[in-house]
């Protein structure tokens, strides 16, 4: 397995490794002990799977009591994916990276509780799978509005599909510090 450091300490790019021959190939999309070597040491309580086509533009999503890890991976298709940070304090605060993730490239994305996560879909549909550290809390769920100018996300995407409920999240200067997750104890 290979890692990858972005623009954003914590935010790894995973490239596992991948045994291909004429048949088709395999990987190991998860081994704990191998993870714990990189310096992932989470443990993965929820595997989600979210299916969207073109131009779906998901986020920016976070849980303020109940803040997640993430392993993410497309199984098909190829999305954008983008972290925020929005940890307090932190020296990237406010600051982005943006990663292509693919069936093709098989690369994973390892985003740390503290972070706001979202997406967008480039191929003609995208399988999208995701591991979570912690349960989805729909009452704990907070947004960043994805065109937040003070953040400035280069989307590679026009006039995208948004749901309702994300065209209504707030810009993150207009968030207090009590709608940012709790870090305390991760």
């Amino acid at each position: 397995m290979n890692i990858i450091n972005t623009s954003i300490e914590d935010i790894l790019i995973i490239e596992p490794r991948v045994f291909e021959d004429g048949r088709g190939f395999f990987m190991e999309t998860y081994h704990q002990k191998g993870y714990l070597k990189s310096g992932i040491n989470k443990i993965f309580v929820q595997d989600n799977l979210s299916f969207s086509i073109q131009g779906t533009l998901r986020g920016l999503h976070y849980q303020v009591k109940h803040p997640q890890a993430k392993l993410i991976q497309v199984i098909k298709g190829e999305i954008f994916d983008v972290a925020v940070d929005i940890r307090p304090g932190s020296s990237t605060f406010g600051k982005w990276t943006g990663v292509y993730l693919s069936d093709k490239n098989k690369r994973q994305l390892f985003i740390p509780e503290g972070f706001a996560h979202g997406f967008c879909v480039l191929s003609e549909t995208a399988f999208f799978l995701y591991k979570c550290s912690d349960f989805y809390a729909p009452e704990d769920e907070c947004g960043i509005h994805w065109t937040d100018p003070d953040i400035g996300i280069d989307w590679p995407v026009n006039d995208p599909l948004i749901s309702e409920k994300d065209r209504q999240n707030p810009n993150l200067c207009d968030i207090t510090s009590q709608q940012l997750p709790f870090l305390e104890n991760k």
